[in-house]
């Protein structure tokens, strides 16, 4: 990485490199930003589907509070097959990988770059592989950050319902209902238009409409809270896990979900108010500053200078934990949550922490 310093802010002029990368399960498109710096992991992304890297992530990582991040961990980009900005159709014998079988795939994509572990930071289709990739490779992965994470199937009702859609919406309806919320899509009509844009004129529909069919014919994650007492070989995340939400967006109960079901001394839910579908868009500089604490958490960037996020809840978003003996419900109204609480995500805690902000 070229890095200038002067008096005030840094100037990057990263090393940039865009591959193609072999995989048993076809070619992956990537982008490696910055060299290896250290012990520190890379920063391994994954987009939702109907997105690539640069509209998924763009303005999270063009934000200039990123680049305190950045300086310090080089980025790889990962992008599924043919999901790459002017791709060409995926040959018409091929069969799309499954979820499972993209997630297989990022281990040679380590290797061919040399990295020895992650933090992953997944959107959606992004954090479900980047979810089963952890589970299966545990050794690889420091730290996760999910946003939008469906650990669940399709239900058959979802499965008629996405039938149902495809007769009666074109793909880009579809991925956009998939991706905002329903008061988003109605209210929010810039954002809207620049993401139905971006997906009909950079994306090749065909290989968009398959990434999408693979993702929901995905497989429950079954994952399983370790409870005090119980079994200690239950399938669950062994890193440090944060999950990230909009509270208006469509995927709020399946993170709850996620969350309910992930070990609760090591995982953070960050539910963001006044927030749709796609967080780190919508609110970069929230993300980032929950990031930061998140990896200061995990021993890196100790003497970052970070500005202070408090986060309030009202009786309306109160901060709710159904975990712990007997299920027992657990419910702090008024209180105001610093995002301190995130950083402390490594160490152990009684229950999961829920931060509303």
């Amino acid at each position: 990485m070229v890095l200038e310093e002067n008096d005030c802010d840094s100037v990057f002029n990263p090393q940039i490199t865009e591959e193609h990368v072999e995989t048993q399960y076809g070619n992956v498109h990537c982008i490696m930003t910055g060299t290896l710096k250290g012990n520190h992991p890379a920063i391994l992304t994954f987009h939702d589907v109907g997105l690539n890297h640069k509209s998924c992530f763009e303005t999270l990582f063009n934000h200039q509070d990123m680049y305190e991040i950045i300086r310090h961990f080089p980025v790889c980009h990962v992008e599924a097959p043919g999901q790459h900005e002017a791709a060409k159709t995926l040959p018409a014998g091929n069969t799309y990988p499954t979820m499972d079988q993209l997630s297989e795939a990022l281990p040679s994509v380590l290797k061919h770059f040399g990295l020895r572990s992650v933090i992953g930071l997944g959107v959606g289709a992004g954090a479900y592989i980047l979810a089963r990739f952890a589970l299966n490779h545990p050794d690889l992965v420091d730290g996760l950050v999910l946003i939008n994470i469906n650990p669940s199937a399709e239900g058959l009702m979802d499965t008629f319902a996405t039938k149902l859609t495809g007769w009666t919406q074109t793909l880009p309806d579809t991925i956009i209902a998939h991706l905002f919320g329903k008061d988003e899509i109605l209210t929010n009509h810039d954002l809207i238009a620049t993401y139905r844009h971006r997906i009909t004129t950079t994306m090749n529909q065909a290989n968009v409409n398959q990434f999408f069919r693979s993702y929901n014919h995905r497989n429950a994650l079954e994952v399983e809270r370790p409870v005090p007492g119980g079994n200690i070989n239950v399938r669950t995340l062994k890193c440090s896990t944060l999950l990230i939400v909009g509270d208006n967006s469509p995927a709020v109960e399946a993170v709850v979900d996620c969350n309910s079901k992930l070990n609760p001394t090591k995982t953070t839910l960050l539910k963001m108010s006044d927030c749709g579908g796609l967080p780190q868009v919508n609110q970069p500089a929230k993300v980032i500053e929950a990031f930061k604490y998140f990896i200061q958490g995990m021993g890196y960037l100790s003497s970052a200078s970070m500005t202070r996020l408090r986060s309030r809840t009202t009786s309306s978003s109160s901060l709710m934990s159904l975990d712990g003996p007997n299920d027992e419900k657990r419910v702090r109204s008024h209180t105001d949550v610093s995002m301190d609480s995130i950083s402390s995500v490594n160490q152990s805690v009684s229950k999961t922490t829920e931060v509303a902000c």
